[in-house]
Order: structure tokens, then C-alpha cells, then sequence
């Protein structure tokens, strides 16, 4: 039996995936400014329905037809279970209880979940050693950077913890079913998986939420809510659908290592923060986990040895 070729990512994968992580390192950053004045679950449906409307915009703009198989949204639900309404529900709860600099290590698991998700269940993207030295390289880099006294929290709350790490976990099981999708148009498939969100998740906000009984958010609230919807949501997954097309689950999953990257970055440049020794020795961590990760330049020192 031959073994298929592991997908690989080429440089324009690499700029996506460093765009991508920019716009997820605001995130956490957005929604926990959300969650000052709103509930996590509206959050959340605020976040998608924003996106599907978005996308919706763009695709009749571009031609795109609205999908019309059932088959095709039932897919949409799964992914959108998988890759939205569980995780973001999730994480925004578990920011509730825990800092998010906590959040983002537990969540920075996810390409290791996805590396051993994607030996068992797919046949191209078997686990090497050098993918799993150079994830768990990358999670310390993140543990480091983050600040390794975020992980003193660690028994502060339990369920927040896990609740974290489930939302790693569907993240892995999204990338990997998101595959089946390919050949659909990125886009499209972004707004399926917004719309999917959106319509999944009206029941349980109604119930649990009772939006009409909230006071009146703030300014800051609303517009961390769009911003979480077009930037984070519609774009950020379009790219990764984008990405996830040509270099497949486990390497699109990697972004996770580099959003905390992007936070701390953005709270330098932005917010005029003050980088520490630990945050440089954490960035210079993950650099090593990704290029351990890849494998080329490895392959190719060895090679050259005599």
C-alpha cells in the first residue's frame, strides 16, 4: 500500500496562516470586552450571525450561488458545531472564570490534538517525530511567552480548564472533517459554517440567555461584537478554509501556537506594553516548534551531513 504524500505548506500558506493568527490573537482580547456587558452564548451568535451576514454580502457580490443540498448543510452543521457554536461557547465561558492568558495555553493543544487525531483518521497525515517534538516544542514556547505564572491557576478552576481543552479538541476534530468539504469554494464554505452556527444556536440563546431581558450593551461591546464577526469570524475563517484546502488539518491547527504571538504583539504595538526576556525566549520557542514542525529544513541538515 503506498502511502499518500503529507500535505505541506508552501509560503503563501505561511503568510495566511500569519494573518490568521493577527486576526485570532484579537480575540480573546475582543471577547472578553464583549463579556463585560453581554452573556457568553449571545456573544457567540452575535460573533456568527454577523459573519454569515458578511459573507452572505460577499458572496452575491462575487457570484457565488447560496448552497441549496441538504447533504452540503448538514455538513455545515457539523463543521459549524465543531469549529464554532461548541468551542467559542466554550472558551467565552471559560473567560469568565480563568485569564485568558491561561485560556490561550490550554487552547494553544490544539494542533497536538489534531497531529494524533489526524494519524488515526486520515491517511496522509500520519504523526512524525518531528511534528510531535515540534508541537509540544510550540506549547512550551506558548507556556513561556504567556508567562508560565498563568499556569499557577491551574487548580483555580477545573471546568474552565477543561472546558478550554474541549474546545482544543472539537477545534482538532473540526480541521480534520473539515477536509471532506474540499472542493467547495473556501467562502462558501465559511458561510455555511456562520449560517449553521447562527441557526443552531437561536434556540439556546432564547432559552438560556432571554436576550430581551439584558440591558442595553455598551458602545465598546457592540463594536467588539462586529469586529469579532467580520474580522475574527468571516474573515479569519475564510482564510482558514483557505488554508485548510491545500495544506490540510494538522498544519492550518498550528496558528493556535501563534495567536498568543499575535496577542502579545498587538498589545505592544497597540496598547504600548512592555515585552519581558520570557515572552522573547517563548517566541523564539514556537519558531523552533514550527520549523521542527515543518520538517524541511531538518531534513535538509541532515542531509547534508556527511
Amino acid at each position: 500500500m503506498i502511502r499518500e504524500a503529507a500535505p505541506t505548506m508552501r509560503p503563501i500558506d505561511w503568510v495566511l496562516l500569519i494573518v490568521l493568527s493577527g486576526l485570532w490573537g484579537g480575540s480573546f482580547f475582543l471577547a472578553a470586552v464583549a463579556l463585560e456587558d453581554l452573556p457568553p452564548f449571545t456573544v457567540v451568535i452575535g460573533r456568527a450571525g454577523i459573519a454569515a451576514l458578511t459573507l452572505l454580502v460577499v458572496l452575491r457580490v462575487m457570484g457565488f450561488a447560496v448552497p441549496r443540498d441538504p447533504k452540503l448543510w448538514a455538513s455545515f452543521c457539523v463543521v459549524g458545531a465543531l469549529n464554532n457554536m461548541i468551542p467559542f461557547s466554550l472558551i467565552c465561558w471559560a473567560q469568565t472564570q480563568i485569564e485568558s492568558g491561561l485560556a490561550s495555553i490550554l487552547n494553544a493543544a490544539t494542533p497536538l490534538f489534531a497531529a494524533i487525531l489526524a494519524h488515526w483518521l486520515t491517511r496522509d497525515e500520519k504523526l512524525t517525530a518531528n511534528r510531535l517534538v515540534g508541537v509540544i516544542v510550540g506549547i512550551g514556547g506558548v507556556a513561556a511567552m504567556v508567562g508560565l505564572e498563568s499556569l499557577g491557576g491551574l487548580d483555580v478552576n477545573i471546568l474552565a480548564e477543561l472546558a478550554c481543552l474541549l474546545g482544543a479538541l472539537c477545534y482538532a476534530f473540526a480541521g480534520i472533517f473539515g477536509r471532506t468539504l474540499k472542493g467547495i469554494p473556501f467562502l462558501v464554505v465559511a458561510f455555511g459554517q456562520a449560517t449553521a452556527t447562527t441557526v443552531m444556536l437561536a434556540p439556546v440563546v432564547l432559552i438560556v440567555d432571554r436576550p430581551w431581558t439584558l440591558p442595553m450593551p455598551g458602545a465598546e461591546a457592540w463594536a467588539a461584537v462586529v469586529a469579532l464577526g467580520v474580522l475574527c469570524t468571516a474573515v479569519g475563517h475564510s482564510l482558514y478554509f483557505r488554508i485548510l484546502s491545500t495544506a490540510g488539518a494538522t498544519n492550518v491547527l498550528l496558528v493556535t501556537l501563534l495567536v498568543p504571538v499575535s496577542a502579545i504583539w498587538l498589545g505592544w504595538s497597540i496598547l504600548d506594553e512592555r515585552l519581558g526576556w520570557h515572552q522573547f525566549v517563548g517566541m523564539a520557542l514556537i519558531g523552533v516548534g514550527l520549523i521542527v514542525t515543518d520538517g524541511r529544513i531538518v531534513r535538509r541538515l541532515f542531509a547534508s551531513r556527511p
